[in-house]
């Protein structure tokens, strides 16, 4: 079996980033982005999805977060395309429900090839420390048109702001986990009766 791993950079003039990952990993992370919030919810993608990230970012912090995060997203989604392939093998279709506390949310993913997103979560508060919320959409759209998945997210209960928000990340790592895992009785085979994804 060959190693799901990639390296891809993305270099703008708003941002140049580095994302290395293996798709089979250990969970084991390190982050540079200039988002130490952002940090916090990548590391419970690695951890939750056993996937090895590293991700280095320098970003145009003075003006705001928005394209760093947003270019973290696509970067990563670019990521996941180059390690996976022809994705043929896998189980494809992934989902998880996480709480923490209070909250609880439910992510379901597809890697169907096609991009698209539906998110319901209301966000109590706007910031989180020095994190803007309105950038988890961003960061999931981003992600979602660069690996071409249907992504729903749903927080179907909370009140605290930043553990609705780390529900999401847990469960998108345990989505992803199942989504990428490899099927024994799917080998070598395409899931999908259009012969394509």
């Amino acid at each position: 079996m060959s190693a799901r791993t990639a390296n891809v950079s993305r270099d703008t003039l708003e941002t140049q980033i580095t994302v290395a990952i293996n798709l089979d990993g250990t969970g084991q992370t390190h982050f540079e982005t200039g988002v130490p919030f952002l940090d916090h919810m990548l590391d419970q993608i690695g951890r939750h999805g056993l996937i090895d990230l590293n991700i280095v970012a320098n970003g145009d912090h003075e003006i705001d977060d928005h394209h760093t995060v947003e270019d973290i997203g696509i970067t990563l989604g670019q990521a996941f395309s180059a390690a996976l392939g022809d994705k043929k093998g896998i189980v494809r279709y992934g989902h998880a429900y996480v709480p923490l506390d209070e909250a609880l949310s439910r992510v379901v993913i597809d890697f169907s090839g096609r991009p698209g997103i539906e998110m319901r979560a209301e966000m109590p508060r706007s910031m989180v420390g020095s994190f803007d919320t309105d950038l988890v959409f961003e960061f999931f759209q981003g992600f979602v048109n660069h690996a071409n998945v249907s992504l729903h997210i749903d927080n179907l209960h909370g009140r605290n702001t930043h553990h609705i928000i780390e529900t999401i990340f847990k469960a998108f790592g345990r989505a992803l986990r199942m989504a990428i895992a490899h099927d024994p009785r799917m080998a070598g085979i395409m899931p999908s009766t259009k012969g394509s994804l």
